[in-house]
């Protein structure tokens, strides 16, 4: 194909025969790059010999991502497996230990009705002692510890401040503060209505403030009390009542640190 002058219609000198392209013009230039179908596919086999190997090659930063993705997978399907395992546990018991010195059996009685009501909340277990009885043990593994005593002469028995003073003498519960942050609380019993039994479970209070615990109350303003001699001998029910309501409300809070600690 020769260009020709506009002006005057004569061919050009040293014009190439690379047809000019237009929008009028498509099928021609189609017929220029592949002049019949058979040249056309002929073409199409030739490149798609090149292109095809390339697309089945892999390369080591396709592999990279590969082995990376599979990985992540396993990841997502072992932490999916194991929350559900952690679901599926128990979780582990609340301890609550009860201890106490009785002579006379009334303070005994109480000391029952607070584990009744430690009993009465669900996921925890109550062990019931003397003081003397009580090992390192038994108070270190326990959550939450609920200390009784009669009155004697307006304050805690001495059985009592013994078992307090044996937590550092034999247990050695300092200078590590090896009771901190468990839940501590008190009950007491007295012949008279003015006895001094909210003096005896401030004083078990303290000791158990003195060794960084947690105290709570249940049953009365300062714990559960009884009185057990003039117009009401012995325990009566209103004061079981009182003792099992400060075992439930020991063992609700006990529960709801340990729960709340353990995430």
């Amino acid at each position: 194909m020769v260009y020709t002058s506009r002006a005057t219609g004569e061919p050009r000198a040293g014009c190439s025969k690379r047809p000019a392209f237009s929008p009028a013009q498509p099928r021609r230039a189609e017929t220029r790059l592949f002049p019949n179908k058979a040249a056309a596919s002929e073409e199409a086999r030739r490149t798609l010999r090149y292109v095809e190997p390339l697309s089945d090659a892999r390369t080591p930063l396709a592999d990279f991502f590969s082995i990376l993705l599979a990985l992540c997978a396993l990841l997502l399907v072992l932490g999916a497996g194991s929350g559900e395992t952690f679901a599926d546990e128990p979780a582990p018991l609340v301890k609550v230990l009860v201890a106490y010195h009785s002579l006379s059996g009334n303070t005994e009685r109480m000391a029952e009705a607070v584990v009744d009501g430690v009993k009465s909340v669900s996921g925890t277990e109550a062990l019931l002692k003397r003081v003397g009885k009580v090992t390192a043990d038994d108070l270190f593994s326990a959550d939450a510890v609920v200390v009784g005593s009669p009155v004697y002469w307006s304050n805690m028995s001495g059985e009592v401040k013994t078992f307090f003073d044996n937590w550092q003498f034999k247990f050695g519960v300092f200078p590590e503060f090896k009771m901190k942050n468990k839940i501590g609380a008190a009950f007491a019993t007295g012949g008279q209505v003015s006895s001094g039994k909210e003096v005896t479970m401030l004083t078990i209070l303290a000791a158990m403030l003195g060794n960084q615990m947690i105290v709570v109350s249940g049953g009365g303003a300062f714990g559960a009390s009884a009185t057990t001699e003039g117009d009401s001998p012995g325990i009566d029910n209103k004061e079981l009542a009182d003792a099992k309501e400060l075992g439930r409300r020991v063992a609700e809070v006990a529960v709801m640190m340990k729960r709340g600690s353990s995430h």
